[in-house]
């Protein structure tokens, strides 16, 4: 890959992969916060990691160290730093790996650059991410891992700070779909989204309601790329390392911790691909590596709104999609695949409205191996 040097100043020499989608005076300024005198004497090579949907993400590479090196979506308050440094110390103490925050030269976990944004770096861990689950042993591995961070956690004595609210508020987020509508009447897609809304508001009607269920510490974003594995090829695609992207941290219910990871690894296509199809083998591959590390403890409640829970995901997010269609303000899109992010937002709505059906007609085999009953 073709790659150019771009600046040299002072003792800092910065090296930007082509394609790497950061200006030098940015790269500069963020590297500036975090690189001690020794890692920036030496040539420092910055290539864009982004495949995330939020936040804009390098790695950094100098001659002993490598790390990675983001800026935070503003949607994020930047006291969520404080969450990621309480649980990554309580997981490394739990003998867990992690990515860890690196405090800027004046000490803090992250770096305030104005109208540049909001940065942090942390370490880097090698390792392989997939978006589509390869076989039921990685599944496993996967369901074995999340297990073992919520164990971790069990416990933790920290006040979270930061936090979005209403994440899984499907009321809410419906509302948003109905005021989406009456927002933008005259636009583009309008005629598009109207009926697939409709479709929505009817599946949330007929599905059941999660039960009361207790919080816990989870990751919240439980994306299969949001877990990393040793290797691109068995066996070592089989070992699950560890979780990143931890900006979602927080108290929530394991039905959405749960649900969100199921929608993501049973789902074989792509996440705006409407010929989706939930995989059961990956659901009892990774509710086995589940148990088998801790969630044996979970009661028939719980279990009821493990059950649930994946259905409500697939709805809830196609409802947020669909409302992005026509505000055109949060997702990040494809621009090489759709001609505006409302196009792309439209067809992840779809995707995920499919998924929720494909993922409903598994309730009774799902229910079997959870041990619940279907309603």
């Amino acid at each position: 890959m073709e790659r150019s040097l771009l600046a040299r100043r002072g003792s800092l020499r910065v090296l930007l992969v082509a394609d790497a989608g950061i200006g030098e005076a940015v790269a500069r300024r963020a590297l500036d916060c975090f690189l001690e005198q020794d890692d920036a004497s030496a040539q420092v090579e910055v290539t864009c990691l982004g495949r995330g949907l939020i936040n804009q993400t390098y790695q950094v590479a100098a001659a002993q160290h490598q790390w990675v090196l983001q800026r935070v979506n503003p949607i994020f308050d930047p006291a969520i730093h404080h969450n990621i440094q309480a649980v990554t110390e309580r997981l490394q103490q739990a003998g867990l790996t992690t990515p860890v925050l690196q405090r800027t030269q004046a000490g803090h976990p992250w770096a305030d650059l104005g109208q540049d944004g909001i940065w942090r770096m942390m370490t880097h861990i090698q390792g392989t991410s997939f978006d589509v689950a390869q076989s039921v042993d990685q599944a496993r591995a996967a369901g074995a891992l999340v297990a073992r961070f919520h164990s971790a956690l069990a416990g933790l004595d920290h006040a979270f700070v930061g936090l979005r609210q209403g994440v899984h508020d499907t009321e809410q987020h419906l509302r948003r779909l109905t005021d989406a509508l009456a927002l933008h009447p005259a636009h583009r897609l309008h005629g598009a989204v109207a009926p697939l809304a409709a479709d929505i508001m009817a599946a949330s009607a007929e599905l059941p309601p999660l039960p009361d269920l207790a919080q816990q510490v989870g990751h919240g974003d439980l994306k299969l790329n949001n877990l990393l594995f040793a290797g691109p090829e068995p066996p070592a695609s089989d070992q699950a390392i560890c979780l990143i992207d931890l900006d979602t941290l927080g108290p929530m219910t394991l039905a959405h911790e749960l649900g969100d990871a199921w929608r993501s690894w049973c789902n074989q296509a792509g996440e705006d691909d409407t010929e989706a199809h939930f995989d059961l083998p990956i659901f009892e591959a990774s509710w086995q590596g589940y148990r088998q590390h801790g969630g044996h403890q979970l009661d028939r409640t719980e279990r009821r709104g493990l059950l649930f829970g994946v259905e409500w995901i697939c709805l809830e997010l196609a409802a947020r999609f669909a409302a992005d269609a026509l505000n055109e303000s949060y997702f990040g899109w494809s621009s090489e695949r759709y001609a505006t992010r409302g196009e792309h937002n439209l067809q992840r709505a779809r995707g995920q409205l499919a998924l929720h059906r494909a993922t409903a007609a598994t309730r009774p085999a799902r229910a079997k191996l959870l041990g619940v009953p279907t309603s």
